[in-house]
């Protein structure tokens, strides 16, 4: 557990690292267009060359499949469910322009795209016996333009840095939260339940990444956007494969 949620913590603090960078000078929409691109792609060879071969080599085609489609359909219906009630009105755009000033909303925003990542470090520690170095790395990097818009946004309507940091220093301390809940539910779990777990968030993880990073980065960025993304995948995929 203590491993898992330092490595939760230490993945989400990418979230501070770039409150910092927009802080120090302001970022154009197509350079956090770029680098959500890149963050992508490092995501998706995570969770394509990672996770889901971990989970297959666990407990087999069916159970992946599965899994995948069961991540899939939760993360989708609870999206689903946040559009129709208006919770998602208030969630970051890559642009950096907030819905909204509620910093209840801003955080919500937040954290509902980076739990299914936390939950998965915690998971990937249990089924590689260590922390999955090549997500880790993957979340890091698509934490950094997150925080850049959301904190350029900020600024923008007025909050104070210091508030800002706070807010993000409360987000860094629920990720790692989450990091130990999904330690502890694939801890407690036969190896093939966990293997199905690992499947589940990784559906999860790239429906978020399909509803929301995809078409936000596409639309600051426009077609070098697709680029960025390769260059993600195959940075990510050196780090797995290599």
């Amino acid at each position: 557990m203590p491993e898992a949620l330092f490595w939760g913590f230490a993945a989400a603090s990418a979230l501070l690292a770039g409150a910092g960078l927009a802080m120090v000078r302001p970022w154009s929409r197509r350079a956090i267009g770029l680098v959500t691109g890149f963050g992508v792609g490092a995501l998706i060879s995570a969770v394509t060359l990672d996770l889901t071969v971990a989970a297959f080599e666990a407990a087999g085609a069916v159970v992946v499949v599965a899994g995948l489609v069961a991540g899939a359909i939760v993360y989708s219906t609870g999206n689903w469910l946040l559009h129709r009630g208006g919770v998602v009105r208030h969630r970051k755009r890559s642009g950096g322009q907030q819905a909204g000033s509620d910093p209840l909303g801003i955080v919500l925003g937040t954290i509902l795209d980076g739990i299914p990542e936390s939950i998965v470090i915690g998971i990937t520690v249990v089924v590689g016996g260590a922390v999955g170095v090549p997500f880790l790395a993957a979340v890091a990097i698509s934490n950094v333009p997150e925080a850049v818009s959301a904190t350029t946004g900020l600024l923008r309507i007025g909050w104070s840095r210091a508030r800002i940091l706070r807010m993000w220093t409360t987000v860094v301390l629920l990720s790692a939260a989450s990091a130990g809940v999904g330690y502890a539910i694939a801890a407690s779990a036969p190896a093939e339940l966990t293997a199905t777990l690992g499947a589940f968030a990784a559906g999860a993880v790239l429906t978020m990444l399909a509803d929301t990073m995809m078409p936000e980065a596409f639309e600051e960025a426009g077609t070098a956007v697709g680029f960025a993304t390769v260059m993600g995948y195959a940075v990510g995929a050196l780090l797995v494969l290599a």
